[in-house]
C-alpha cells in the first residue's frame, strides 16, 4: 500500500471526554483539539459548540461529535 492509499484518520472537531468525578460530575470539551470547557449535559456542550462558531450540532453525528468514556446520556460515574 503506497502513501496515497493509506486512509487517513480524521477526528470529529468536538471530543467529549470522560465523566470526572466530583462533587459535581463533568467532562471536558474539546473542539479542533483544544480545550473549549467543561460540561455538566448537553447543553453546555451545544453551548461551547456555539461559542466557537460551530453551528446545527448533531450530538448523535460520529463524524460531528466523539464521545470517549461513554455516550451522550453518561454525565455521572
Amino acid at each position: 500500500m503506497t502513501e496515497s492509499e493509506t486512509p487517513a484518520f480524521v477526528s470529529s472537531p468536538i471530543v467529549v471526554t470522560p465523566v470526572e468525578r466530583g462533587e459535581r460530575p463533568f467532562r471536558v470539551v474539546q473542539i479542533n483539539g483544544e480545550t473549549a470547557g467543561i460540561a455538566r449535559d448537553m447543553v453546555d456542550v451545544l453551548r461551547l459548540a456555539h461559542a466557537a462558531g460551530m453551528h446545527h450540532v448533531d450530538l448523535d453525528d460520529p463524524a460531528m461529535v466523539r464521545w470517549v468514556g461513554g455516550g451522550k446520556y453518561k454525565w455521572h460515574t
